[in-house]
């Protein structure tokens, strides 16, 4: 079992601490120390759920069905490049970079922004229940739900990591001109993989 448990969590760092849309916006929570915890816990339910699904066979059933993929890209595509023009925005007018004077945004609404990059992304879907669900039916027996539980577990650290450990560089981030670069490279990102999923389709 533990060995197992040991490459789901590998297996699923490796896919997850690549820089994406997803990462960038619990970063960003995390330097403002706004709604972390439920941020956190969004994302790591939802990697979990995909993760089990794909484990109980939901990655056969979604590589049958490239049209769900497909509508998923163009929506996700579509969100990211909203994102990213709220992003340039900031950079454009960095007196509303300070969280202090910005004041708190929504939970509600960074929830929602949240669920959306995560289940509007198809690469998701692709590494959670396609990659991640094959490599776990490798394993016999009950080895695949272990080697679904390192992947997890693997989710929740890294993703706790990221947002609790953002607000360590806050004092950095007290300067408009730092969240002027977090705000450029996340447009660059957002804009990017929005990009590369239409071209990609």
């Amino acid at each position: 079992m533990l060995p197992a448990v040991v490459t789901g969590f590998l297996s699923a760092l490796s896919l997850i601490v690549a820089i994406g849309a997803q990462n960038a916006f619990v970063l960003r929570q995390g330097l403002r120390r706004e709604h972390v915890l439920p941020v956190v816990l969004v994302c790591a339910g939802a990697d979990a759920l995909l993760v089990a699904a794909g484990i109980a066979g939901l990655g056969a059933l979604v590589g049958d069905h490239p049209v769900v993929l497909r509508v998923i890209r163009y929506a996700g595509a579509a969100f990211l490049l909203v994102l990213a023009v709220g992003a340039a925005r900031r950079v454009a007018r960095p007196q509303q970079l300070d969280p202090a004077s910005d004041g708190p945004a929504r939970r509600s609404a960074v929830l929602l922004t949240c669920l959306a990059l995560t289940f509007l992304n198809p690469h998701v879907y692709l590494d959670t229940v396609v990659l991640l669900g094959g490599l776990a039916q490798q394993h016999p027996a009950a080895g695949g739900w272990a080697f679904g539980a390192g992947a997890v577990a693997a989710s929740v650290v890294w993703f706790t990591a990221l947002g609790f450990g953002a607000g360590r560089l806050q004092p950095l981030f007290a300067r408009p001109r730092a969240w002027q670069v977090l705000d450029g490279v996340v447009a660059a990102v957002m804009a990017t993989l929005a990009v590369l999923l239409v071209v990609g389709g």
